[in-house]
């Protein structure tokens, strides 16, 4: 769970995650020094959700914002280094449903699926009222022209809400990804599926952000619009 200046939603969302009856769930934070405290509040959180003596909490630090992207490969690579056989990305700001993570594991166990998508775009799933047309239409657009550009096939591509097997991550190769913002989720996307892994996508309720500001600029847009060109010229 990436946070840069999420003080006003991250507790309401970890406690949503703690609530959930997983005791292997474990919640690894990277706060890119957030200057509203968000790192200070993560670790509050980390001492005070602890099972026999044991954090089920940790956060990790980074000294600089560095992109979202970066920041998850960072918290993931991590938990895989730890031990994970499972790896959840999800927002702090209270988009992405915590109630669908039992369901996600369950369709990883159920299918091998090496990745599991919480998609907006197959039957069942939904958009928050709050989202005008102009947002709605942005954000199909975007995933109808990197799947168009990359082929493959997975309806909500765009996604950040995502569960990863760990066998997946190791082909990707966390460490060589290129994308810095939220294009990271495509170029990740796309490189399981090259590398032969079985994406399922399930429905979810994408909700409006409780607090905070979107951290999409317009240099996050630009990127987000070659990325898919630079994937496809790679490796055609």
């Amino acid at each position: 769970m990436p946070t840069y200046n999420e003080i006003g939603s991250l507790e309401a969302t970890v406690e949503r995650l703690m609530e959930l009856p997983l005791p292997g769930l474990h919640l690894k934070i990277v706060d890119d020094n957030s200057p509203d405290g968000t790192g200070e509040l993560a670790e509050k959180l980390a001492e005070r959700h602890r099972q026999h003596g044991k954090p089920r909490i940790s956060v990790l630090h980074r000294t600089a914002k560095d992109g979202l992207g970066r920041a998850y490969a960072a918290g993931m690579a991590l938990a895989v280094e730890e031990g994970a056989h499972f790896v959840i990305q999800m927002d702090a700001d209270g988009s992405h449903p915590a109630s669908a993570v039992p369901q996600m594991i369950g369709t990883a166990l159920s299918t091998g699926a090496g990745l599991v998508v919480g998609s907006r775009y197959v039957p069942g799933g939904e958009l928050a009222e709050e989202w005008g047309w102009h947002r709605r239409l942005l954000s199909r657009w975007a995933n109808a022209y990197a799947g168009t550009i990359l082929s493959t096939r997975v309806r909500d591509i765009t996604a950040g809400f995502n569960l990863w097997d760990r066998s997946t991550l190791d082909d990707v190769r966390l460490d060589s990804l290129e994308s810095a913002g939220y294009s990271f989720q495509v170029e990740l996307k796309y490189r399981a599926v090259r590398a032969g892994h079985v994406a399922v996508e399930i429905p979810i309720r994408f909700e409006e952000r409780r607090a905070g500001a979107s951290k999409m600029s317009f240099a996050v847009q630009l990127e987000s619009a070659l990325v898919p060109w630079r994937l496809r010229l790679r490796n055609r």
